[in-house]
């Protein structure tokens, strides 16, 4: 399997252009993703393999609706992929995104504690076990992609980095005062818990196309990453050659369908 993995990546160090990559690290794995498919590789050697969702290229164009779109399907192979999460993870998630929204209900000092534990929570469930040295290998096999190193990363040679703009700390950092910043500004015309959805929905929307924004070529906004990046020293762990290797499994297979 080894010499077929590093076949597929020195077929693409020779591709005059490939795919944007995103991903996904997991306590035992690294899904890998572009705009067509998707991989998840483990740590045991499994390997699945799916498409990604259809997304309407109407809708792709409009503003808000965009961000909001390019979210869910990035999470299409957490919530569908066989053998990425069990249902007990996924229904586990689907609480944890929709409960904010009763938080609303609550008294002011009960909402913010009950979004901080929530927070909390969600994020231990995220970076259970490997998941630090996997998300390092997940950022270090993408840039990897777009260095044209894939072949030296895969033997140890090369090391790119294992900090990323796109990763979604920085959506994060970005997401956190944007959303507060808009609940103070909201008006309070309607129920608090529809006040409150709209809130959500509207800063996300937004904080998608701050991102898209500072990840332009010209660079304008890049500072705005900076907090994200800083944040990644704390959800990224430097990782061993047989973790990045591991993300490589799930690259390769994500580009032998493209190319």
């Amino acid at each position: 399997m080894d010499s077929r993995v590093a076949e597929l990546l020195a077929r693409a160090d020779g591709a005059a252009t490939l795919p944007k990559l995103g991903g996904m690290a997991r306590p035992n794995g690294v899904v890998i993703v572009s705009e067509r498919h998707w991989a998840f590789a483990t740590v045991t050697g499994e390997l699945h393999e799916g498409v990604m969702p259809v997304r309407s290229s109407r809708a792709a164009r409009i503003p808000l609706v965009r961000g909001l779109l390019q979210l869910a399907s990035s999470m299409a192979p957490l919530l569908r992929g066989r053998g990425v999460a069990r249902l007990r993870e996924r229904l586990f998630l689907l609480v944890a995104l929709l409960l904010p929204f009763a938080f609303v209900l609550l008294p002011g000092r009960l909402e913010l504690a009950a979004g901080i534990a929530t927070t909390a929570l969600i994020i231990l469930w995220l970076f259970r076990g490997r998941t630090l040295r996997l998300h390092g290998a997940e950022h270090r096999a993408i840039a990897a992609a777009e260095e044209g190193s894939l072949v030296a990363t895969w033997t140890g040679e090369a090391r790119p980095t294992r900090f990323s703009p796109r990763c979604g700390t920085n959506f994060a950092a970005l997401a956190i005062p944007v959303t507060a910043v808009f609940d103070q500004l909201a008006p309070r015309l309607l129920a608090p818990s529809l006040t409150g959805a709209l809130v959500a929905v509207f800063s996300i929307g937004v904080s998608m196309e701050l991102w898209k924004a500072v990840q332009h070529p010209s660079g304008l906004l890049r500072g705005l990453l900076l907090p994200g990046l800083a944040l990644q020293r704390l959800s990224t762990r430097e990782p061993a050659l047989d973790d990045t290797q591991v993300a490589l499994r799930a690259v390769a297979s994500v580009l032998r369908r493209e190319l």
